[in-house]
């Protein structure tokens, strides 16, 4: 697979209707983004990631697709697509575009046909019961809304029909249960191939693939899943090689395997992910009461069983999550980046974690964003009107802006040497020019104990390794090691003291040493 820009990517993620807004609808938009690569570059960053941008009834954000061949007239034309594919190449940055493969509205012409009483080409393209008073087991459904006399899985909101790719484990006795091989799941099958070609042909560098490990049905192993994307993947292989592949499935020896670069560790599941970020007393806190063991722990177990096949990659967060300063602040956040840019796998930031953007608090949710919402305000680019998102009056913004006084800006942090943005840049940079910090560098924890600070780990490439020293708590810390730390790379607050065979880490301390070359 023919991807060596992966090596050194640094993706950013931008949610697009709340980035940047170019004609005053309050809405951000494809030409929004385009004026802002700049910004990305300046960052540091490789990447980005798009949150969904087809056409859509927007009762899910856009994770609920009309037609997957079209660009959202909210945010352009498939023409200001071709222009952002374009542009962001020019600036050396690839894009992922966001596939949602496994669902679509309930307004998509294909289930629209779907619903009819007489078999048509759409007939099977869903996952319907063969009768209106039976549910699909263990899935939700919609029914009674069509001739049809039968009830649709959906895969999240009831607006979300699933996809037909086939049941692993057809049940004999349920006769509307098909197989992976009957021609309705096959055709839905390439018709999703169809779709990442059109975009790839446009320029598209790849995709994040939502939900990706949960289209093959009674499939708990996950055999029938990893066998449908090697089926893409062969596909991609003969057209597209170059075509970058990240799973949102959180199980990276199954993601792997079906033929992705990478998979995230994800905020469910038995990653311990929140254990770091987003729990009571997460360990990157300055009370220092958390745990990372039990994620180090499932961390190491991943990271075996991926190999050197892929990578695994930990986010700092995105649009379905708290954001990253819900639970950090202050000094905090620097050393959570300092963690989350000298771990291996590829970095993802989520748009305006790099200032510590706030979570909104008791916002009313706008297009299914419930509880998440408050993730996915404006982004704060300076003190102008609306924080530099959008001309438009305050009322017509997609989702009202983070009104706090002490709200950041990209502007305000820019003229802050010591201000966040400036750490993560001189991280990103610091990451960039080491090869022992980057994505395939392997790494080996020298302390990782429960319920302790700090934590300690090495970073290795062929030529050298590093040292990376956290102390994320409010009172300083030590443990034992024998290393003595070589040049210092950098240091966060305070570099920390050896003696008597332990490093001495002070409060709220981060330091890399490269310790040979």
């Amino acid at each position: 697979m023919m991807n060596n820009w992966l090596d050194q990517a640094i993706f950013y993620e931008i949610y697009p209707q709340s980035f940047c807004d170019s004609n005053a609808d309050g809405i951000g938009d494809l030409q929004g983004i385009i004026q802002k690569l700049d910004y990305i570059c300046s960052l540091g960053c490789s990447a980005v990631w798009l949150n969904p941008c087809f056409a859509s009834p927007f009762r899910d954000a856009g994770y609920d697709v009309s037609d997957y061949y079209t660009v959202a007239p909210r945010y352009g034309t498939n023409e200001d697509m071709q222009q952002l594919f374009e542009a962001a190449h020019k600036h050396g940055l690839h894009v992922l575009l966001d596939l949602v493969p496994g669902h679509t509205s309930s307004e998509h012409k294909w289930f629209q046909e779907s619903c009819k009483a007489e078999r048509n080409d759409f007939t099977d393209r869903y996952v319907w019961t063969d009768s209106v008073w039976k549910e699909p087991t263990g899935m939700g459904c919609i029914r009674g809304i069509s001739e049809r006399d039968g009830s649709c899985a959906v895969n999240f909101f009831s607006h979300q029909p699933a996809l037909n790719y086939g049941f692993y484990q057809p049940d004999p006795a349920e006769k509307w249960q098909q197989s992976m091989t009957d021609k309705g799941p096959k055709a839905t099958l390439e018709e999703l191939k169809n779709i990442m070609r059109f975009w790839l042909q446009m320029g598209c560098d790849g995709f994040r693939v939502d939900m990706a490990g949960s289209l093959v049905k009674n499939d708990p192993d996950g055999k029938g899943t990893i066998k449908l994307w090697q089926n893409v993947r062969h596909f991609l292989d003969e057209e597209f090689p170059a075509a970058a592949m990240v799973s949102e499935w959180g199980e990276p020896d199954k993601s792997l395997q079906g033929g992705f670069h990478m998979d995230f560790l994800l905020h469910f599941g038995p990653s311990h992910y929140n254990d770091l970020f987003r729990c009571p007393e997460p360990f990157f806190s300055s009370r220092g009461k958390g745990d990372i063991s039990a994620f180090v722990a499932k961390y190491l177990d991943s990271y075996e069983k991926a190999g050197t096949d892929g990578l695994i990659c930990i986010p700092s967060g995105n649009h379905d999550m708290d954001r990253l300063a819900h639970n950090l602040q202050g000094d905090a956040l620097k050393i959570a980046f300092a963690f989350l840019l000298s771990m291996p796998g590829a970095p993802f930031i989520y748009y305006g974690d790099e200032i510590g953007m706030n979570y909104v608090e008791d916002l009313v949710s706008v297009e299914g964003g419930y509880g998440r919402t408050g993730s996915r305000s404006p982004m704060q680019w300076d003190d102008s009107v609306n924080a530099g998102f959008s001309t438009a009056a305050a009322e017509k913004l997609y989702i009202p802006l983070d009104v706090s006084p002490e709200r950041p800006t990209v502007k305000k942090q820019l003229q802050e040497a010591s201000s966040l943005l400036n750490e993560v840049k001189t991280l990103i940079a610091l990451r960039k020019a080491h090869p022992a910090l980057q994505n395939h560098a392997r790494i080996k924890f020298l302390y990782a104990e429960k319920d302790r600070c700090p934590l300690a780990y090495l970073r290795s490439s062929e030529k050298e390794t590093i040292l990376v020293l956290l102390n994320p708590s409010d009172k300083p810390q030590s443990f034992p090691c024998e290393l003595t730390p070589g040049r210092e790379l950098y240091h966060f607050h305070a570099l920390p003291q050896s003696k008597d065979g332990k490093l001495l880490l002070a409060e709220q301390s981060a330091a890399l040493y490269l310790l040979r070359q």
